[in-house]
């Protein structure tokens, strides 16, 4: 008698991989795979001019799609092996004790590599890591299976809710020595929203908020230079020659676009005058290449993978599951959120790249990474 390949899942209580892709991955799926190509076009006008100086127009580019090549190949590890292995204390406390060491490495002069002031990557030889990208992720993982726990009583603040946010709390403070408050805020900030999914209660989230944006405060205000960042988003021509400088040509990029763009590569801001076009301000060159019916196609992009993202997690009847696939869609909307915030003036400026369009190899190769987690809870949990 032979075995049939699912049974030994099924022994261990494991769902077996659906066949066939549900509607929700059907629509995860397209979002994902017309962000990442829009991604590759608007990265292609936003960095081909700078990128000259570098002897390749398409340097940017091509260190992109290594990016998204070893992040197909990690799509398709993590497809195979069923998403519950995050649960397991060994592997989760594991991600984050790496992410930990990693982000302790970095901030060590010497070993950490530092541009432009900051030191948030690691040199591994022929391509640079970036730890934080890591340690969004592994947090989520973290928040996902303490919060699953049935001995977690989140009804207590003390001993439920606040233990909770040591490690995003720890992560919180390396990442912000590099220094970076955005990439740090985003993580206190989707460890706040996977405790509110979770069923905490609204008085203890109010509390933490508090802290939070007590602490955020004091950072902001404890030196000049970002008590002038602070000031400079309320009227960025009034510090033109200084912090308000970048903020005045994005939103010059946004003015010229109008309602249909320039056309792609036109733009003019990303010669020189926009600071960090292929990165963090690469919206403001849609704001001028697409004009706002670009921007209008990319966000609804968005909010698609969002709402098919939240879908997989809100029908997943596995509660580890369920959070996981939460604190990821969180992450990525939050940071899509925070970016074109910032872009267009509603909040000071910080670095913090938009997902699936900015530059960078390892933030792109870990968020389909991640993507790939969400269509695994999706197709092994029968959501």
């Amino acid at each position: 008698m032979t075995l049939r390949p699912e049974f030994g899942a099924k022994a261990l209580g494991i769902s077996p991989a659906k066949k066939r892709l549900s509607v929700d991955e059907k629509g995860l799926l397209i979002s994902f795979i017309a962000l990442l190509v829009m991604g590759l076009v608007v990265l292609y006008a936003a960095s081909y001019y700078n990128a000259q100086d570098k002897g390749n127009p398409l340097s940017d580019v091509l260190s992109q799609l290594l990016g998204v090549g070893v992040g197909a190949v990690g799509m398709v590890l993590v497809l195979r092996v069923d998403y519950r292995v995050l649960q397991n204390s060994a592997v989760c406390l594991g991600l984050v004790a790496l992410s930990l060491l990693l982000l302790v490495l970095v901030a060590i002069p010497g070993v950490g590599r530092s541009i432009n002031g900051s030191r948030r990557w690691l040199n591994l030889g022929f391509v640079g890591f970036q730890p934080s990208e890591l340690a969004k992720y592994s947090m989520v993982a973290y928040m996902a299976r303490a919060l699953a726990a049935r001995r977690r009583d989140l009804r207590r603040l003390f001993r439920g809710l606040l233990p909770l946010f040591l490690v995003p709390g720890a992560m919180f403070l390396l990442i912000l020595q590099q220094p970076n408050l955005s990439t740090a805020g985003s993580i206190v900030i989707v460890a706040a929203l996977m405790v509110m999914l979770a069923g905490a209660k609204w008085s203890h989230l109010s509390f933490i908020g508090v802290c939070g944006a007590a602490v955020g405060a004091f950072y902001a205000l404890s030196e000049e230079y970002r008590r002038e960042r602070l000031m400079s988003f309320r009227d960025p021509w009034k510090y033109l020659s200084d912090e308000g400088y970048q903020l005045a040509q994005s939103l010059l990029a946004f003015g010229s676009g109008g309602w249909f763009g320039m056309g792609l590569g036109r733009g003019r801001q990303k010669y020189a005058f926009l600071p960090y076009p292929e990165s963090d301000f690469i919206f403001a060159v849609v704001g001028e290449d697409m004009g706002l019916a670009g921007c209008l196609l990319i966000l609804g992009l968005f909010v698609a993978f969002e709402f098919f993202a939240f879908r997989i997690a809100l029908r997943c009847p596995d509660r580890f599951g369920a959070l996981l696939a939460g604190g990821i869609a969180c992450m990525i909307g939050v940071q899509c959120v925070l970016n074109v915030a910032v872009v267009i003036g509603l909040i000071p400026t910080t670095g913090l790249p938009l997902p699936f369009f900015s530059a960078g190899g390892t933030s792109i190769s870990i968020l389909m990474c991640a993507v790939a987690v969400l269509l695994n809870v999706s197709r092994r949990s029968g959501a």
